[in-house]
């Protein structure tokens, strides 16, 4: 059964175990063809500022599963990089009878079980959001040093690679790529910084294509059962990346986003203090925060799942 609000999807409890339950998504461990494997249930829960909001955006979930299929398979046909999805179809996924596939209809992933590398991955191309803030106090983003003078919502000059700490609550911080070096090893940092880069540099020249910039995102890897190194958990969603129209850059400052950050400025301009529950999000913006998800999976994978 899943609890609703207005259509939206805020909670499920499928027969199938206890879920795990993360900010957006709820995962339910499953064993299928003897192997392990996950499935991934993406609500239409929002957050910000490290809490859950209490009104969801309808649609979210089948957004973000679309945007993930669309580059998943992505990866798969022109990168091959190996990543964990199985399928999104849910009439493919072998779950039990007593398993509702309509209430996990265009919402769901099924993935293979991963180990996942504790750090995440992320990548900016652009200068925004706490880099941004960094760099205006000190030049510098994530302790890398920039040239001086850039604006707010300018190119960097070259892609950099800022990982953080993976939080099970909170919020992630940042830390130093020589940080995640010691506790990783040298070899893994420097293979999952490679890869990171080289995913997200062809993924901004795809969404170019389509009048997008991509300003900067996170990843996460992990292990399979063999131990082979593969991308885990949304990949390029907007609840993972900053997109921005491309006429919109340029202008000395940051762009409006085809994400949640139409949220995040709403939350700032009012008087929640950050500390207690946050506030009910009025209709204009759950109506405003939808549309934009919606223009980004139309723009990038040329049709809509709702």
């Amino acid at each position: 059964m899943m609890s609703s609000n207005h259509s939206a999807v805020t909670e499920t409890n499928l027969p199938i175990g206890t879920p795990v339950r993360g900010k957006v998504r709820d995962c339910y461990q499953l064993q299928l063809q003897d192997k392990p494997h996950m499935l991934i249930v993406s609500t239409d829960r929002v957050s910000a500022f490290d809490w859950v909001l209490p009104t969801p955006i309808p649609d979210k979930g089948k957004i973000l599963t679309a945007v993930s299929k669309f580059w998943f398979d992505w990866l798969s046909e022109h990168q091959s990089v190996s990543h964990h999805l199985v399928t999104t179809n849910v009439d493919e996924m072998g779950l039990p009878s007593t398993v509702d596939l309509e209430l996990l209809r265009d919402r769901s992933m099924l993935v293979k079980k991963a180990d996942v590398i504790p750090f995440e991955c992320v990548v900016r191309g652009w200068l925004a959001g706490s880099g941004l803030f960094e760099y205006q106090k000190s030049g510098t983003v994530c302790g890398i040093s920039l040239p001086t003078k850039l604006r707010a919502g300018d190119r960097l000059p070259c892609s950099i690679f800022t990982p953080a700490t993976k939080a099970i609550e909170g919020h992630d911080e940042n830390v130093s790529f020589e940080t995640m070096a010691k506790s990783l090893g040298e070899s893994l940092a420097s293979e999952l910084r490679e890869q990171s880069i080289a995913v997200y540099e062809k993924a901004s020249t795809v969404a170019a294509r389509q009048g997008i910039i991509l300003a900067d995102t996170k990843f996460e890897w992990g292990y399979d059962e063999n131990g082979q190194m593969m991308l885990v958990d949304e990949v390029l969603t907007p609840d993972s990346s900053r997109f921005w129209p491309s006429g919109s850059v340029g202008k000395g400052m940051v762009p409006e986003s085809f994400d949640k950050q139409f949220v995040r400025d709403w939350l700032a301009s009012c008087d929640w203090n950050r500390t207690s529950p946050p506030p009910p999000l009025p209709p204009e913006i759950v109506d405003g925060t939808r549309q934009k998800y919606l223009d980004v999976c139309q723009r990038l994978t040329g049709s809509l799942p709702c």
